[in-house]
C-alpha cells in the first residue's frame, strides 16, 4: 500500500508540473507582451493613409473617437482595416474588441465580421469585404445563415479558414467545406462587451469568445497542425447584402507568446512557409461532417502525456480499490474511496481595458 501511495503523489507531482507548462505560455494580456505596432486602440492615432500610418482603411469603413465601423447599417456595404506592418512574430495571440449591432430582428441581419492573417491587404472582394481566394487565416463571425439545409448550427456562428489560395470561401454552403471548426456565439445587439481572441502557438490554432460578461474565455475552436508563415498582415472587414448591421472594431491587440522553438525551427525561414493544415482527411470531406469539426489532428506532446497519465492514474485506482475490497472482505469491513475533482480553469481573459 505504501508503493501504492508513494506512486500516486509521484503521478500528481508530474501532473501538476504539465498542467503548469501547458498554462504558462498562455498571455495574461500583460502590457510588456503587447506590440503595439500591430495593435489598434483607442483614439486611434496612427489610422490613414499617410507614409507613417501603421492601419490604414478602405470601403465604407469609418473611423471614429469610440470605434472603428466598418459598415454602417445600411444594404450593400463593405469595408476594412489593415495592420500596414507585416507581423514577424512565430508565437502571438490577438484579441479583438467588437460590437455588432442593428435595427434587424431576428434572422434580419448580415453579413459578418472576419478577422484576417494573409499575405495581402486591402483588396476588396466577396468574403466579408475581402478577397477571394486568399493566402492564410480567416475567422469569420458570421451572422447570416445561407445554407437552409444547415440546421444543425444556430447563427451567428464562428468559423476559422486556412487557406493557400486554392480554395474559394462557399457562400451558399456558409462556408463548412473549408472550415476547420467551429461554435455558435450570441454576439448580436449585446449591452456587453465582446471579444474573440485568436492564438496561435507551436502549430495549434485556438480561438476563444467571450460574449456573456462574465470575464473569462470559452473555447470555441482547438485544432492542431497548422502551419502559418510570418511576414503576414493582420486586418479586419465587414460587408453587408440585401440585410445589414454595424459592424464596430472596438480594439484589435497583438501579444507576443513566450514560447521555446527547436534549433530546426529556429533556422527555418519561416515567411517561406505555406499556410496549410495537417488533417487525416481533405477539407472537402467536411461537407459531410455536421459538426464542422475536424477530430483527426495529430496528438501534441503534452495530451499523449496525458493520455498516458491518465491510462497509469486508471491502472492505479484499480489496484487501490482491488486492495480496498480485498481488505474488506478480510476484514468485514465497510471501506471508501474519496474522489476528488480536478476543474480545469479557464483561460485568463487578460484584456487591458
Amino acid at each position: 500500500m505504501k508503493n501504492i501511495r508513494g506512486l500516486l503523489n509521484v503521478t500528481l507531482v508530474f501532473l501538476i508540473l504539465e498542467l503548469c507548462l501547458v498554462c504558462c505560455d498562455i498571455t495574461d494580456g500583460n502590457a510588456e507582451h503587447l506590440k503595439r505596432e500591430h495593435s489598434l486602440m483607442k483614439p486611434y492615432q496612427g489610422v490613414g493613409s499617410s507614409p507613417s500610418s501603421q492601419w490604414d482603411f478602405s470601403g465604407n469603413t469609418l473611423v471614429t473617437s469610440s470605434y472603428v465601423r466598418l459598415t454602417p447599417d445600411e444594404r450593400s456595404k463593405q469595408g476594412s482595416i489593415w495592420n500596414t506592418v507585416p507581423c514577424y512574430l512565430k508565437d502571438w495571440e490577438m484579441h479583438v474588441q467588437f460590437k455588432v449591432h442593428g435595427s434587424g430582428k431576428k434572422n434580419l441581419h448580415g453579413d459578418g465580421i472576419a478577422i484576417w492573417y494573409t499575405k495581402d491587404r486591402l483588396h476588396p472582394g466577396p468574403v466579408f469585404g475581402n478577397q477571394d481566394p486568399f493566402l492564410g487565416l480567416a475567422v469569420f463571425l458570421d451572422t447570416f445563415r445561407n445554407d437552409l439545409h444547415g440546421m444543425d448550427r444556430s447563427f451567428p456562428y464562428i468559423s476559422a479558414m486556412v487557406n493557400n489560395g486554392s480554395v474559394s470561401y462557399d457562400h451558399g454552403k456558409d462556408g463548412r467545406s473549408s472550415e476547420l471548426g467551429g461554435c455558435s456565439a450570441e454576439i448580436r445587439n449585446r449591452e456587453h462587451d465582446t471579444y474573440l481572441a485568436i492564438r496561435y502557438s507551436k502549430g495549434r490554432l485556438t480561438v476563444m469568445v467571450d460574449v456573456d460578461d462574465k470575464n473569462e474565455w470559452k473555447e470555441c475552436i482547438d485544432i492542431g497542425g497548422v502551419r502559418l508563415p510570418t511576414g503576414y498582415f493582420f486586418g479586419a472587414s465587414a460587408a453587408t447584402g440585401d440585410l445589414s448591421d454595424n459592424h464596430d472594431i472596438i480594439s484589435m491587440k497583438l501579444y507576443q507568446l513566450m514560447v521555446e522553438h527547436t534549433s530546426e525551427e529556429e533556422n527555418l525561414d519561416w515567411t517561406k512557409i505555406e499556410p496549410s493544415v495537417s488533417l487525416l482527411k481533405s477539407p472537402k470531406d467536411n461537407i459531410d461532417d455536421p459538426t464542422g469539426n475536424f477530430r483527426g489532428t495529430p496528438l501534441t506532446g503534452w495530451k499523449v502525456f496525458l493520455l498516458l497519465l491518465c491510462a497509469l492514474l486508471g491502472i492505479v485506482v484499480c489496484a487501490v480499490v482491488g486492495a480496498v475490497v480485498s481488505r474488506r472482505d478480510r476484514r468485514g469491513t465497510r471501506g471508501f474511496i474519496k474522489k476528488t475533482k480536478n476543474e480545469k480553469e479557464p483561460y485568463p481573459r487578460g484584456v487591458v481595458k
